[in-house]
């Protein structure tokens, strides 16, 4: 019996995030904000994108805000502030994730009517995110090679509930002896619908066609 009581109370704390999350997604399609939420693990360079995509998007004259998923740190969203951009840091404490309340707190505190994007980075994890939906309209994975190329098979779930999947670094790929497509092939098969990006912040690779994959869902939900 208790075993059963447990699985109950999980299924109807998913339930309720799920219907908050869609509550959220209400409200950003009433304010024509189109948001991201972008997942992945410590190191594997989210912060670094999100930043690369703000000043790229502010040349192409997007209003851009961030919220800063982590569990205790407010690093990631002084690095967003230094873009003179918006940004809402929200620490989940023991929380290994956000969720959709947290994330409805941090939209009242946003000036949505002045945005046109919104990034989520969600808090350095590849397991509790994927059962929590936010709200976003976009859900992305970033990996990066030094996490080893069995990473996405050992983490199949967060993979199949998001729409894209960069895999970061790809510059060091061979110094950690790392097989860049297995890791694509992976997702692909997890996910046969999955988006997939080879990027490098520090050589610029694949950085343009991830811009461009990002921009073209900006502009689809503004028309």
């Amino acid at each position: 019996m208790h075993k059963i009581s447990e699985v109950k109370i999980g299924h109807d704390l998913i339930k309720a995030n799920k219907e908050l999350a869609e509550r959220n997604r209400r409200l950003l399609n009433e304010k024509k904000v189109i948001a991201f939420d972008i997942m992945g693990a410590i190191g594997s360079g989210k912060t670094s994108l999100i930043e690369y995509l703000i000043e790229e998007l502010k040349k192409k004259g997007y209003s851009i805000g961030v919220i800063a998923g982590d569990v205790i740190s407010e690093i990631d969203a002084r690095r967003f502030k230094k873009h003179g951009i918006v940004v809402k840091g929200v620490n989940t404490g023991k929380e290994c994730h956000l969720d959709a309340h947290l994330v409805e707190h941090a939209l009242e505190e946003l000036p949505l009517d002045e945005l046109d994007v919104l990034f989520i980075e969600n808090v350095g994890n590849l397991i509790c995110p994927a059962d929590f939906e936010l709200g976003s309209h976009v859900r992305m994975v970033v990996v990066s090679v030094s996490e080893g190329d069995d990473i996405v098979a050992k983490h199949p779930m967060i993979f199949r509930v998001a729409h894209a999947v960069i895999v970061n670094k790809v510059d060091i790929a061979s110094y950690v002896n790392c097989d860049v497509d297995k890791m694509i092939e992976d997702a692909k098969k997890i996910n046969p619908k999955i988006k997939y990006f080879k990027t490098s912040v520090k050589t610029g690779e694949g950085l343009k066609d991830f811009l461009n994959y990002v921009e073209e869902i900006c502009n689809m939900g503004h028309k």
